[in-house]
C-alpha cells in the first residue's frame, strides 16, 4: 500500500522550525506469551530502532513471555490490567476498572506484585487499563500499591488529578476496530495525526506529553504491520526522538517508591 506522508513530513517541518521538542513512544497491548506476532513485533522494533513497551496481561501471562522479555531488551513490560474483563454495567463501555469495585484495590495489587516477581528490575510500573478506561478516584490507589504513571488514550490534560501518577498517553491508532479491523483509511490516519501534532504546536493540548503509537500484535493486518513500521520511520527521520519513559515517570523517585 502506497501512503502519500507528505502532510505528517510537513508538519513535523514546522516542528522543526519552531524549535520544539517530540518524543515518541511505542505500546503494544495484550501480550501473554511467546508467538510468532510478538516475535514479527519485536523484529519491528528493532528494524526503526524504538523500544516497545508492552502491556502484559498479569493473570494470564506465560512463562514463554519472560523469557522471551530477558532476551529482549527492545521490550519493555508495562501492566495491562488484571485478567482483561469487562465489569461494565450493561449499556456502558467496557472497563475492567471503569468503576470502583471491592476487588479492584486487590487485583492492582496482586497484578503489579505479580509482574514484579516475573520481570524485576525490567518492569515499568506503568498502569495501562483495558479499553483504556479507569475510574480516576482508583489513580490514588495506583500510587499507594507501587504504581508511578497510567496510560489511556488520546491527549492528556495538562493538569493532572493525582501528581504521584505520571499520564502518558498513545494516541496514533492505526486499527479499524469498528469495522474490518485492517488498517484505518490511511487518509484520515494521516489527518489524525497532523492535527494532533498542529493541536500541540499551537498550544491547544499538551506539547510536553510523548506521542504514543498504539498496536495490538496478535491481530495485525500486513497493512498495519507496514504502517506502523513506516509512520515511526516518518517521525524519526522528522526529528523525533525516543521518549525515555522510566526517566520520565521515574522522576525525583525511586523506581521502588
Amino acid at each position: 500500500m502506497r501512503i502519500d506522508w507528505t502532510p505528517l513530513k510537513a508538519e513535523l517541518a514546522l516542528w522543526r522550525r519552531a524549535d520544539l521538542e517530540l518524543p515518541v513512544w511505542w505500546r503494544d497491548d495484550d501480550a501473554v506469551a511467546a508467538t510468532p506476532a510478538l516475535e514479527r513485533l519485536t523484529a519491528l522494533a528493532k528494524d526503526v530502532n524504538i523500544p516497545v513497551h508492552l502491556a502484559v496481561i498479569p493473570h494470564f501471562a506465560e512463562a514463554s513471555l519472560s523469557a522471551v522479555i530477558a532476551s529482549e531488551t527492545t521490550l519493555i513490560p508495562v501492566v495491562h490490567g488484571w485478567q482483561h474483563v469487562s465489569h461494565a454495567p450493561e449499556g456502558q463501555k467496557n472497563a475492567e476498572f471503569g468503576q470502583l469495585r471491592k476487588e479492584a484495590e486487590a487485583e492492582l495489587r496482586q497484578a503489579i506484585a505479580q509482574l514484579n516477581e516475573e520481570f524485576g528490575s525490567r518492569l515499568l510500573s506503568l498502569f495501562v487499563p483495558p479499553w483504556n478506561r479507569i475510574e480516576p478516584r482508583l489513580l490514588p490507589v495506583l500510587a499507594e500499591l507501587g504504581y508511578a504513571g497510567v496510560s489511556t488514550y488520546g491527549p492528556r490534560e495538562v493538569s493532572f488529578d493525582a501528581p504521584a501518577i505520571v499520564q502518558v498517553n498513545t494516541h496514533i491508532d492505526p486499527i479499524y476496530w469498528r469495522g474490518h479491523r485492517g488498517l484505518v483509511p490511511p487518509e484520515k490516519l494521516l489527518a489524525d495525526i497532523v492535527g494532533t501534532l498542529r493541536d500541540r504546536r499551537e498550544g491547544r493540548t499538551d506539547v510536553a506529553e510523548p506521542l504514543g503509537l498504539l498496536t495490538h500484535h496478535l491481530v495485525h493486518t500486513d497493512d498495519v504491520w507496514d504502517f506502523s513500521r513506516d509512520v515511526m520511520r516518518v517521525l524519526l527521520d522528522g526529528g523525533a526522538t525516543p521518549a525515555d519513559l522510566r526517566a520520565l515517570l521515574y522522576a525525583g523517585r525511586s523506581p521502588n517508591n
